[in-house]
């Protein structure tokens, strides 16, 4: 059982609350799959149905959206990870995953000023001058309110809500779970890799939940555009920054989803749109570092030619590497090399065929739709979408920090296009990747390739005889292995062994049944004294053995 293999009962009430939600909104055949049921059965829990001819109309993407709101912050925000992964799932989930909010009534502050006082060191006197008791924002981690420093200087106060660590640490133990057992019992998740995908969520909620952590990426960002005046970072005040809170300038200028505000203030949109394009793409394409949330919300707008960005708990991280092999990508789509872009897509999932005719096939067909168009015609979240259909279809999936890349500049795309409905996003993009090529292609880069190749091709040459000479040893020895691992053949196996132990108890309850049958009514001859007991025995084991292995069937479907 579920129970037993979480080895925790502390968990007990959290999975009966995950179940009960998953079953309203018709996902019962999972929980049953995922092993949940049992649980529910021994809690002794009463589920609660509402709503059931509302959420019965409902298309499922829908219902997991709704499901996971009501699941909480951990679900709301894996949810928001998922919106990350295009390569994964249809552009209808993702759309929904995107609608998810996590906006959630505030704590009173009386519920928070015993934690906010541990991280300021003293009472809020000692170190504030006001602080407005009314939110300017609720979520579901943490709950931001204005205040003023004894200087006098504006402050935002990003308090994490009390408690709110245990939660997510319960989530992501039962998430942990799950994933394990979706993995060994539901083979058609087994191209999502729930377990790698709840390790990524993991890793992204957790750094989140550190608001010390978010403050350095801030700094980090603010220090890679120190010469650039047009990005505007609010300053961290360090001496009370910490994990739980996080202390920064309060930001007072016009928010980026307020498109009348701009225009009422005379500012240039189309030059607003041309700063925040090239500021992500010098990111991306020189720092290697960039902000992977950056939607209107997190971005104001300072003056004609100046953008203030906020909230760097999601950030990414692209290694030169990668960046080469976008290079090589986006260089195999203009010079129409299919094989050079497929090469690239399967290094980026792991995967190698020696047969991928069918990948380059469909990569040249996309190829010759965006060959000879006007760049201004091409629209990137469409480029993208295509691109991502291929993926899927061919079983490739991203890397992760190509997921936030991909969200990162489709974010763009999209908050430009609001500023400007003009906005070209590839004609931004184009002096950034020709000096990504220019730097992968330079001398200096390809004598350094050269001589890590040169380096690593005679280490190998002078490796290469001891090599030989073990394996010719081991070959004498006889105890060479040839291993061969045939992908989800173990689970196949599980599942044909529990097959085949299932018609041997058929065998012998039918055997049990015959003989049974032949020594009750046996003709002629008296019967052995106590021999119809037997006969009895056998009957009754047939009858339990039946029962027993129609419950198994049943329950493993």
């Amino acid at each position: 059982m579920l129970l037993e293999a979480l080895g925790a009962a502390r968990d007990l009430g959290r999975l009966h609350d995950i179940s009960s939600i998953l079953i309203r909104f018709g996902f019962g055949d999972t929980v049953r799959r995922l092993g949940m049921g049992a649980v529910l059965e021994k809690a002794g829990k009463v589920l609660h149905w509402q709503e059931a001819e509302e959420l019965a109309r409902l298309e499922p993407p829908q219902r997991i959206r709704r499901a996971m709101e009501e699941l909480g912050p951990s679900f709301v925000k894996l949810g928001q990870v998922l919106s990350t992964r295009i390569d994964l799932f249809p552009s209808e989930y993702i759309e929904e995953f995107k609608k998810l909010q996590n906006q959630v009534p505030p704590l009173p502050f009386h519920e928070i000023i015993e934690q906010l006082e541990e991280d300021l060191g003293g009472p809020i006197a000692d170190v504030l001058e006001s602080v407005d008791l009314d939110p300017l924002a609720a979520a579901s981690i943490a709950q931001v309110h204005q205040a003023t420093l004894k200087t006098g200087e504006k402050v935002i106060l990003k308090i994490r809500r009390p408690g709110i660590r245990d939660i997510i640490d319960a989530d992501l133990r039962l998430l942990m779970r799950l994933a394990d057992i979706a993995d060994d019992e539901m083979i058609e998740m087994l191209h999502f890799d729930p377990k790698k995908i709840v390790a990524e969520f993991a890793k992204s909620i957790r750094g989140e939940l550190d608001f010390a952590n978010e403050c350095r990426n801030a700094e980090r960002i603010s220090d890679n555009f120190k010469d650039n005046p047009s990005i505007v970072v609010p300053k961290v005040y360090w001496q009370w920054t910490c994990e739980r809170l996080n202390v920064q300038e309060l930001v007072v200028d016009i928010p980026g989803s307020d498109m009348d505000a701009v225009d009422a203030a005379g500012f240039d949109r189309e030059n607003l749109a041309k700063i925040g394009a090239e500021a992500v793409l010098k990111m991306v394409f020189e720092d290697g570092f960039f902000h992977a949330d950056l939607h209107p919300g997190n971005v104001f707008y300072r003056s004609a030619d100046q953008i203030v960005v906020v909230d760097f708990g999601m950030v990414g991280r692209i290694s030169q590497e990668r960046r080469f092999q976008l290079v090589d990508l986006l260089y195999g789509v203009v010079m129409r090399q299919a094989d050079r872009v497929a090469e690239t897509l399967m290094i980026w999932s792991g995967e190698f065929t020696f047969d991928n005719s069918a990948l380059v096939s469909e990569i040249d067909d996309f190829i010759d739709r965006v060959h000879g168009v006007p760049l201004k015609s091409l629209n990137f979240v469409d480029l993208t979408s295509d691109l991502v259909v291929l993926l899927r279809t061919h079983h490739l999936s991203l890397p992760s920090d190509l997921t936030l890349l991909i969200k990162a500049l489709v974010s763009l795309d999209g908050m430009g296009r609001q500023l400007a409905p003009g906005f070209d996003m590839m004609s931004a993009a184009k002096p950034f990747l020709r000096h990504a090529m220019m730097i992968k292609y330079a001398p200096k880069e390809l004598a350094k390739r050269g001589q890590k190749g040169i380096v690593d091709g005679f280490g190998l040459m002078t490796g290469l005889p001891k090599d030989v000479w073990d394996l010719v040893k081991i070959m004498r020895s006889g105890k060479f292995q040839f291993h061969m691992e045939v992908a989800h053949m173990e689970h196949f196996l599980d599942r044909l062994d529990k097959s085949i132990t299932r018609i041997t108890i058929g065998i012998i309850i039918a055997a049990l049944i015959m003989g049974s049958s032949i020594v009750m009514t046996v003709a002629g001859g008296e019967i052995p004294i106590g021999l119809e007991y037997f006969s009895m025995i056998g009957f009754a084991g047939a009858v339990l053995g039946g029962l027993w292995m129609m419950f198994s069937i049943w329950r493993g479907r």
